[in-house]
């Protein structure tokens, strides 16, 4: 088995997915999780490409975002659509980031992702609250690769 397929079990997972699930009832914002063994290029550009290869960028209102994690490199990146990034401050993700990397750095994967996932939703219902005419527009599932 993989680092990735190791990274969370089947039950952290869906410890992650019920956070996701939770933090889009606030918003209309959509939040991912992705994880991968390893990245070539530089995590914020591979998170970029990760982001349009999952449609990402196909919600109606371009408010998607991505937590990407590089198992193997200990490495993660947020990446955000545009129609977050026209409308927030350009350090937007930086108590998000730091959230995660607080647990990550005590090994305390699933709960990094948990707290980011959760503090994203309560950072994107600022700028896209959730409404009753609100669709979940993509999986929350965590894709890997």
């Amino acid at each position: 088995m993989s680092k990735v397929e190791n990274f969370l079990t089947y039950d952290q997972e869906q410890q992650v997915v019920a956070a996701i699930r939770s933090a889009e009832k606030t918003t209309s914002g959509e939040i991912r999780v992705h994880l991968e063994k390893h990245t070539e290029i530089e995590i914020l550009e591979r998170a970029t490409e990760v982001f349009h290869w999952l449609k990402m960028d196909n919600t109606i209102q371009r408010n998607g975002v991505l937590i990407y994690v590089a198992v193997e490199d200990r490495s993660f990146a947020i990446f955000g659509d545009k129609g977050i990034n026209d409308v927030v401050e350009d350090n937007f993700w930086e108590s998000t980031k730091d959230a995660i990397l607080e647990q990550f750095k005590k090994g305390g994967f699933t709960q990094g992702l948990i707290d980011g996932v959760l503090l994203a939703g309560e950072q994107l219902q600022k700028y896209f609250p959730w409404d009753h005419t609100d669709i979940n527009e993509l999986s929350d599932e965590i894709s890997k690769g």
